[in-house]
């Protein structure tokens, strides 16, 4: 355990690195929170007053548990102050020093395999799921990397989130277009939610496996289709291992610098599309996603009135939270997303897949907020010549 004068040095340099003195306590940040809008006792000032009194007491605070990590109000903030990552580094200094950590939901399933991966001696059947269709190699210029997608089926079996179509449908794609990705007989799971659950030491075991892996590959390019491995690869990565020396692109991008050389066959359908906030605000990609959609003749794409650098998360992230409040968000947004006129919603990211679905469980769903769930990679290989 730190003493109490340890605490304080570390909390200082937290507030350094993520620039917390430029903070005037505008309150724009908490205008945009989505939790903050159900839960007034929880605004991201309220955090950042307490952190710039230096309160080791923050620590023990269960309000750290509840943020969605969205990055909502670093886009909103003018003073350059890095709130969700700041509640990043706070939780990994939580645990450091044996504070106040969340039992995350679902029993804590999807953290247990993930601490699981983190071991360097098991052996995993990572091809288990690869039919005779699906065209694959073990290495090759191009790296397809799965994330956790085969597991979460298994796992959510109630809610039929039906995850592992999303990888099934990305090799399809890549497929079509000439291309027989390399998949990893040992990939692990890119440790996402562990980082941002500041369980930093398992999360650098993934990381380093993982790229010792994406080696023996010879990839070149790393395609995801899940916007948080894409992120955690792409920009948390090189800040462990330094030089990824391969480019990582999630299927969006790849697709939509493809889009002349596939044909996609004619579907009727009105669609609205949610802005993960790893692919979004974290990562700058919404036109491509908007660009396949485009593309497919017959689907008319309706905008929510949240999107884009504005649109509002599903509801939870990490496996950390999970309750009244995300189930608040998640209606809410599924509702907007109905009041586009939109039948379908389509999603590029596993996790809002499953949120949504598992709101759209609750029978006392009004109809209002009822609308079919659907990946932008099953919308395309449906769509597929």
């Amino acid at each position: 355990m730190k003493t109490e004068e340890e605490r304080k040095e570390a909390l200082l340099g937290v507030l350094r690195k993520r620039q917390i003195y430029n903070c005037v306590e505008c309150g724009k940040c908490s205008s945009v929170c989505p939790i903050g809008q159900i839960n007034e006792s929880f605004y991201p000032r309220i955090i950042m007053r307490k952190a710039l009194h230096e309160n080791p007491d923050l620590m023990d605070d269960g309000l750290l548990w509840s943020c969605l990590n969205c990055g909502r109000c670093d886009e909103i903030c003018d003073l350059d102050v890095h709130f969700y990552e700041l509640i990043q580094d706070l939780r990994a200094e939580c645990r450091n020093w044996g504070g106040y950590a969340i039992y995350p939901p679902h029993n804590g399933g999807p953290h247990a395999w993930m601490k699981m991966m983190a071991s360097s001696g098991i052996n995993q059947n990572r091809f288990d799921w690869i039919n005779s269709d699906l065209k694959i190699q073990t290495t090759g210029d191009v790296l397809y990397f799965v994330g956790c997608l085969p597991y979460y089926d298994n796992f959510f079996e109630k809610l039929k989130p039906d995850t592992l179509s999303i990888a099934t449908s990305t090799i399809k794609i890549l497929n079509k277009l000439g291309i027989e990705p390399a998949i990893m007989k040992n990939e692990r799971c890119c440790g996402h939610d562990l980082l941002w659950g500041g369980d930093v030491e398992e999360y650098q075991k993934l990381a380093q496996i993982n790229m010792e892996e994406i080696k023996k590959t010879k990839a070149k390019k790393v395609i995801t289709s899940c916007a948080e491995c894409y992120h955690t690869l792409k920009t948390e990565y090189p800040k462990i291992v330094g030089n990824l020396e391969v480019e990582v692109v999630h299927i969006s991008e790849f697709l939509s610098e493809n889009l002349a050389n596939i044909k996609l066959k004619k579907l009727d359908k009105n669609v609205s599309f949610q802005d993960p906030c790893r692919l979004g605000r974290l990562s700058g990609i919404y036109d491509e996603p908007r660009n396949i959609i485009k593309a497919i003749d017959g689907v008319e794409l309706h905008e929510m009135q949240g999107n884009r650098a504005s649109g509002v998360c599903c509801g939870t992230s990490g496996w950390l939270s999970c309750g009244t409040y995300s189930k608040q968000i998640q209606t809410a947004r599924l509702k907007e997303a109905k009041a586009t006129g939109a039948d379908l919603l389509i999603t590029s990211c596993p996790k809002c897949q499953i949120h949504f679905k598992c709101a759209l469980s609750d029978r006392k769903m009004e109809e209002d907020s009822i609308i079919e769930i659907q990946d932008l990679t099953t919308l395309v290989s449906r769509c597929l010549t």
